[in-house]
């Protein structure tokens, strides 16, 4: 779906059974005690005997601490402040970070005739079409994507897995380091320092690239066993793997006074300035089970891996507040107990 249709798509089912949305609101401090919880907002407060925060994970973009680092003369903007090529002003553009938001700028700028250098750390490869289907398709239908958060060996891994290299466009191209980099992107490693007037890159590209490409492969083999055992081969296209991933000899150091925009597609964390700090973890990362807070009565959603690999997307959010209606009724119902 486009952006549009997205929108109209929330805004239906909102109209479906006329949820009470309050917009332009915003919340100050979630108070709890035992009678509750005191939600305060711009709009006035609220007394409520649960609080669900579904405000996702991407409320904030992540800026790491060397871009104060940079000369004056460099613009640095987030994928939130980016619109289009043409609020970009005049030098090279460093875009650090090749995860969807990262890779997908840097194809745009490049496209649009600008000298882009991409900074590459950890990511995760995909095609966007596997044998003639969707790769959300494929994840979806092997079951992937409803792996629990319960199943895996490590959930804290999996929760910090960067976003897969795709682009939702029309006609479903695979986007990736190789596409880029035939486009003329100058492809380094992990933006690690800077010395004077270079920026320095880790040397570490060709252990991600080919990291990446394993996972893929795995992935790929995944699927190829599992339409052979459910009789598929002969309704599906031949399997093509992807190439390798083909960058050269990156370049280790690059002339910052040649470089006019930064643009840091780094990751997004969410934020709770709502809280309690008593909520958080030292690195301020929300503590809960499953989506299920300590404090009696508080639960989150659409936090990445949360209860399955899908919490983060649309799809995946249902199935989470299914459980956690259960959860919340039980506790609603101890409450309303306690109250006679």
């Amino acid at each position: 779906m486009t952006a549009v249709e997205v929108a109209a798509h929330l805004d239906t089912y909102r109209r479906s059974f006329d949820a009470p949305v309050r917009s332009g609101v915003g919340v100050t401090k979630i108070t709890s005690s035992d009678g509750g919880h005191l939600v305060e907002s711009t709009d006035g407060p609220w007394s409520a005997r649960a609080v669900v925060m579904a405000t996702g994970a991407c409320s904030n973009p992540h800026v790491p601490t060397i871009a104060a680092e940079l000369p004056e003369h460099i613009t640095q903007l987030t994928p939130i402040a980016y619109r289009n090529p043409g609020q970009i002003g005049d030098g090279r553009v460093l875009v650090v970070g090749a995860s969807a938001s990262g890779l997908q700028i840097a194809d745009e700028l490049a496209r649009a005739g600008r000298d882009v250098t991409l900074a590459v750390g950890d990511h995760v490869r995909l095609p966007r079409m596997y044998r003639g289907m969707d790769i959300h398709w494929w994840m979806d239908t092997v079951g992937l994507l409803d792996e629990r958060f319960d199943e895996v060996e490590d959930l804290a891994r999996a929760r910090r897995l960067p976003s897969l290299q795709l682009v939702g466009s029309p006609e479903r191209r695979t986007l990736g380091l190789n596409t880029v980099a035939e486009e003329g992107v100058q492809i380094v490693g992990r933006f690690a320092g800077r010395s004077g007037h270079r920026a320095q890159f880790s040397g570490s590209l060709t252990n991600f690239c080919t990291s990446a490409d394993l996972k893929q492969q795995r992935l790929l083999d995944q699927l190829d066993e599992y339409a052979s055992a459910h009789g598929l081969d002969t309704e599906l296209a031949a399997p093509e793997r992807p190439v390798h991933t083909d960058v050269g000899t990156p370049a280790l150091e690059l002339d910052l006074r040649s470089v006019g925009t930064v643009l840091w597609a780094t990751g997004f964390r969410p934020t709770y300035p709502w809280l309690d700090a008593s909520h958080l973890d030292g690195r301020g990362r929300l503590i809960h089970d499953g989506g299920v807070l300590a404090t009696p009565g508080m639960y989150v959603l659409g936090l990445p891996f949360m209860r399955r690999r899908k919490s983060s997307f649309i799809d995946g959010v249902g199935p989470d507040a299914v459980e956690l209606v259960d959860h919340l009724s039980t506790h609603l119902d101890a409450v309303a107990v306690g109250l006679r």
